[in-house]
């Protein structure tokens, strides 16, 4: 056998082991083509990524995060208005955008504010660091202002990722708020941001039927517009004694409105009562120093030297009389003044600018403040229940500000103010008197004031003629 293979081996040809070797190189070479195109055939072709198809974005970080549970705590982003946008623009693409770690982080809780509640104790309660407090106090001018928090407002707290105070809100309503802000250097910076409203110009009429409130409310005004009217007419018109059923008032007036939505009301910029049949019309104007007033049409001042009341919208309980008989002394004894029935405490003003030369006891008139006003005018308010703390005899008092309260003190049947109005220390009646005006609008500005006045004047004849033909029809 092993002769057999040594022949067969010696007698197999040299060609035709060269022809097998070549046909494994071609069957292998055969392979591996097949394989290389089926790879190129079946496999997607993918671009590599360049710089401008890259973006960079940080980790929803707040997705990581567990606050405690608590109904108070919040993850709001938008309060922080300082996060800062990367963005990457990507062809073909809308424009992406991601936020700082600052914002995302920020974990906010809402803290009621309760009576009598101070921040440092709130602080306190929160667990916050005292020395935060001291450095947003402190921060700049407006820091202190987070020291008038009140009750029933909101406090929004912001903590970083690493549990530190990082904002802190006071808001005092939608529009207003106080915000503190921690830098990178560990202190704090307080704004006070304020959304500033839009002023647009109303316009309405009414008529008198019940009083000026009431139907002032009829025909939308505000309380405060209402108040502003009262105030411009004060001294001429008392509202709350002469007006009559059917007397008129137009009104142009300011509407506030921040993101398209109202506010509030602003300036009365013009507007006419028709008292008992005559008209009297105010406009406001500054002039070029700043100065802001009410004038007639003609420049005149609508501010009188005295209001004609000391009480807003008190009821007359007594007129004056020199021949009333004394409900208390039960005989005839003349009655120098106005008596204004009002409940307890209800604040008294003093009718004009002057100086304060009695405050004290004095027999049936009980606790009274007599003011002088310059050489001739002086006036009496009695029966006070207490006076008007910080003041004394020699103060120097302006028209409007409170001198005391209503009380019952001395001769009174009851809680009321007693009033006297006297000239060169002779009594007149305070509802009929004639009132001294106060000065005119300064000449210089007398042409302007004319010019900035006319549409408005117009405008208000309008509106008053189109009311009154409309009562009328």
């Amino acid at each position: 056998m092993q002769y057999q293979n040594e022949l067969f081996q010696s007698i197999t040809p040299s060609h035709i082991k060269k022809s097998k070797h070549s046909k494994h190189l071609l069957l292998s070479a055969t392979c591996a083509i097949i394989a290389t195109a089926s790879y190129a055939f079946f496999t997607q072709k993918t671009a590599l990524p360049t710089a401008d198809t890259v973006t960079l974005t940080l980790p929803d970080i707040t997705t990581k995060i567990e606050p405690k549970k608590k109904d108070n705590l919040l993850i709001d982003n938008s309060l922080d208005k300082v996060a800062i946008e990367h963005t990457t623009p990507i062809p073909g693409e809308n424009k992406r955008t991601t936020h700082s770690m600052q914002s995302l982080s920020t974990i906010w809780q809402e803290h009621k504010i309760k009576s009598g509640e101070s921040l440092s104790a709130i602080f306190s309660k929160n667990k916050l660091n005292k020395s935060d407090l001291h450095k947003i106090i402190h921060a700049n001018d407006i820091g202190p202002q987070f020291a008038t928090i009140q009750p029933g407002k909101s406090l929004l707290i912001g903590h970083n990722i690493s549990g530190e105070l990082s904002h802190l809100v006071y808001k005092k309503n939608t529009y207003d708020k106080l915000k503190a802000t921690r830098l990178e250097n560990g202190t704090f910076t307080v704004e006070h941001l304020v959304k500033k409203a839009t002023p647009r110009i109303s316009s309405t009429s009414g008529t008198i039927h019940t009083s000026l409130f009431i139907d002032g409310k009829n025909v939308g005004l505000s309380d405060k517009t209402i108040m502003q009217l009262a105030g411009i007419f004060a001294w001429d018109i008392d509202l709350a004694h002469n007006l009559r059923e059917g007397d008129q008032f137009t009104v142009f007036y300011e509407k506030l409105y921040i993101d398209g939505n109202l506010t509030g009301t602003g300036n009365i910029l013009a507007a006419e009562f028709i008292n008992q049949g005559q008209s009297i019309k105010a406009i406001r104007y500054q002039d070029p120093s700043g100065k802001i007033s009410y004038y007639t049409p003609e420049g005149d001042s609508m501010r009188k030297a005295f209001l004609r009341t000391p009480i807003d919208f008190a009821r007359i309980s007594s007129h004056f009389n020199l021949r009333r008989k004394h409900p208390v002394l039960n005989r005839i004894r003349a009655h120098k003044g106005v008596d204004y029935a009002a409940s307890r405490g209800t604040p008294i003003k003093t009718t004009g600018d002057g100086k304060i030369i009695f405050r004290g006891r004095k027999g049936g008139y009980g606790n009274v403040v007599i003011i002088q006003h310059g050489q001739s005018y002086s006036t009496l308010y009695a029966h006070m229940s207490k006076f008007k703390k910080g003041q004394h005899i020699g103060s120097r008092v302006h028209q409007g500000q409170v001198v005391g309260y209503v009380g019952k003190t001395g001769l009174a049947s009851g809680p009321h103010l007693h009033y006297e109005f006297r000239i060169n220390g002779k009594h007149r009646n305070p509802l009929t008197v004639k009132l001294p005006n106060a000065n005119p609008i300064q000449k210089k500005y007398k042409a302007d004031f004319m010019e900035k006045s006319k549409t408005l004047i117009s405008e208000l004849e309008q509106l008053s003629a189109t009311h009154v033909a409309t009562r009328t029809q």
